[in-house]
């Protein structure tokens, strides 16, 4: 298996105090307009996913469902985490490219 760059990218963010994790520190960052990016696990619960589409949809904050929630928690040193939140303009936009470029491979392959 190839390193996975996204989820890369997130430990390194996270090593910069940029990554606000869990339900709770996720949902406030979007609210205060501290969320450049939401990711959500894949294998989150429906509620969580629909509570987070409708939340960065009305504060047009991009989100993505992606890897799942042991991952997301291991690459930034943590437990389990179903959301978490970019804080940095810069590293959102970057790991969003590679967010970006992974959908377009996968859809390339089905």
């Amino acid at each position: 298996m190839k390193p996975d760059r996204v989820l890369s990218m997130l430990g390194i963010a996270a090593k910069a105090g940029s990554v606000a994790s869990g339900e709770f520190s996720t949902e406030k960052a979007v609210k205060e307009g501290r969320a450049y990016l939401v990711i959500v696990a894949q294998d989150a619960s429906d509620n969580t996913k629909k509570m987070f589409r409708n939340m960065t949809d009305f504060y047009q904050v991009p989100m993505y469902e992606y890897s799942d929630k042991e991952m997301l928690g291991h690459f930034i040193g943590k437990e389990f985490r179903a959301s978490l939140a970019v804080t940095n303009e810069g590293l959102s936009h970057s790991i969003e490219e590679r967010l970006k470029q992974q959908s377009q491979l996968n859809n390339g392959r089905n």
